[in-house]
Order: C-alpha cells, then sequence, then structure tokens
C-alpha cells in the first residue's frame, strides 16, 4: 500500500502549469529521491512523476483531479508542499495518508492565537462526519489535528516550525485547500454498514 505521513519534507515551486501537465522545481535533495513512474504528493494529491528535468520533475493530472482538488488554481510560481511516499524505513510520525483528495475547502478565518494560527475551514456537511475534535486531517498534504468540529467547518492549530517550513506561510482567506479526510473513518463507517 503506497502511502504518505503528512509530515512536508520539501517544497517546490511551479514553474510551467497548462491544463493536464505541471513542472516543479525543488532542491537536488528531494529530486534524487524521485523516480521516473514513481509517485509524489503535491499538496497532498498523490502524483506520478513524469520526466525529471535537471532540478525540476513533471507531473501529468486528468481531468477527475481537476475537479476534486486544488490543482485547477495552481499558477506558475505558486509554492507547494511536496513528500515521497513512506517507505519501510521511514519515521512514521504523523498519520496515514493515500493522497487521494476527498474535497477542496475554503479558508474562512484565520488568527494569530499565542504561538500558533488558527485557521477554519467551510467544508461540506457531507464530509464533517469524518472530522472529528482531536482526529487527524491532512490539508494541503499537511498532517494536523482538528480544534474544533462543526456542521459545516472545521479548525485547526498551526506550530511556527509548521507554518515556516510548508506553503501555509504565503495563504490568504479564500484561498483552497485539497482536504483528505483520516481513512480510519471511512472503514469504521462501512464496517459498521455492512
Amino acid at each position: 500500500m503506497l502511502m504518505f505521513t503528512g509530515i512536508i519534507t520539501h517544497l517546490g515551486k511551479i514553474v510551467t502549469a497548462t491544463g493536464s501537465n505541471l513542472i516543479i522545481e525543488t532542491d537536488k535533495e528531494l529530486i534524487h529521491g524521485l523516480s521516473k513512474g514513481g509517485s509524489v504528493a503535491v499538496n497532498g494529491i498523490c502524483l506520478t512523476v513524469v520526466s525529471l528535468i535537471g532540478n525540476s520533475f513533471s507531473i501529468d493530472f486528468i481531468p477527475e483531479t481537476a475537479k476534486k482538488t486544488n490543482i485547477k488554481y495552481w499558477q506558475i510560481g505558486n509554492i507547494v508542499n511536496l513528500e515521497v511516499p513512506a517507505t519501510a524505513n521511514s519515521l512514521l510520525s504523523g498519520h496515514i495518508i493515500q493522497g487521494h483528495i476527498d474535497t477542496v475547502a475554503k479558508l474562512v478565518t484565520m488568527a494569530k492565537e499565542g504561538n500558533s494560527h488558527i485557521l477554519k475551514f467551510a467544508v461540506s456537511k457531507a464530509l464533517t462526519k469524518y472530522i472529528v475534535e482531536k482526529g487527524s486531517i491532512a490539508i494541503n498534504g499537511i498532517s494536523l489535528t482538528v480544534i474544533k468540529a462543526g456542521k459545516d467547518f472545521f479548525t485547526v492549530g498551526i506550530i511556527p516550525r509548521t507554518w515556516d517550513k510548508t506553503m501555509l506561510h504565503i495563504i490568504k482567506l479564500g484561498d483552497f485547500f485539497n482536504i483528505e479526510v483520516d481513512i480510519l473513518a471511512k472503514y469504521v463507517e462501512k464496517m459498521i454498514k455492512v
């Protein structure tokens, strides 16, 4: 099973963007960890590396990916979170993330609280049944803990390191984020229905 942990290790910058292809520039360390045909999570979306070009890699995406994720909003110059898949030797310090985005959520409020940033996202009522307080959620591929879960929203808190080392330091109100809920909640729901 291919999985990610939601611990963002690198950032990338989009240098080419079309309706079905992206070229992303990153550092040599990550490039050496990628392979043609291998997987990489880009803002939480599991994508396949099509080619490696110097300090950049390219990926293709299909209309279904554009429909379900925020990839349709990405432009040249945007900064994205990057993570390679976990291996048997990886430190599993986040939570199980598949890179299969459930929906996009809009950032509706952002407030500084002590040393953290509290982010509130509007999300469809159909998805909130999988979001619980103190549960796990992935936002643009970042493993986070839910603070509050309402009928059509949830909040998370961002520590300074996560704020500084991910693409979160450049966000603004109204931005859309890729959301992947905890896969275990979906499995439990299916078992209960059987």
